[in-house]
């Protein structure tokens, strides 16, 4: 005899979205486009969950470092967002923080984006 199978458990989540300011354009901020979640094949904030006992900062960084390579630094709250998407049954506590992007000015003077090797 196999059991029935229970309902799935549903859970909110917590996502972190990061406003980043590009260091060439001040009053512009890096945006990607979504593959393979909901939204695909829209611009969004680089982001992404909050792991167990992970802070909103060190969160940030990591998935900023994850999914552009880009370095930041001063990373502060922005706002939060509470998102319930009932036709996709899930459910989001966005939260949105800011950074700006770590500059290596040792080449031309300009400034580069850090990229990490």
């Amino acid at each position: 005899v196999v059991p029935p199978k229970k309902p799935p458990i549903l859970v909110v989540r917590v996502g972190v979205g990061v406003l980043i300011k590009d260091p060439q354009h001040p009053h512009k901020v890096f945006a990607g486009l979504r593959k393979g979640s909901h939204g695909a094949g829209t611009l969004a904030l680089p982001g992404g969950h909050l792991e167990m006992n992970e802070s909103w900062e060190n969160c940030a960084a990591r998935e900023v470092m994850e999914e552009t390579g880009l370095a930041i630094t001063n990373i502060c709250f922005g706002h939060a967002t509470n998102d319930p998407m009932p036709d996709e049954k899930k459910h989001y506590v966005t939260i949105f923080m800011m950074a700006k992007c770590v500059l290596d000015d040792s080449s031309d003077g300009k400034g580069k984006a850090v990229v990490p090797k």
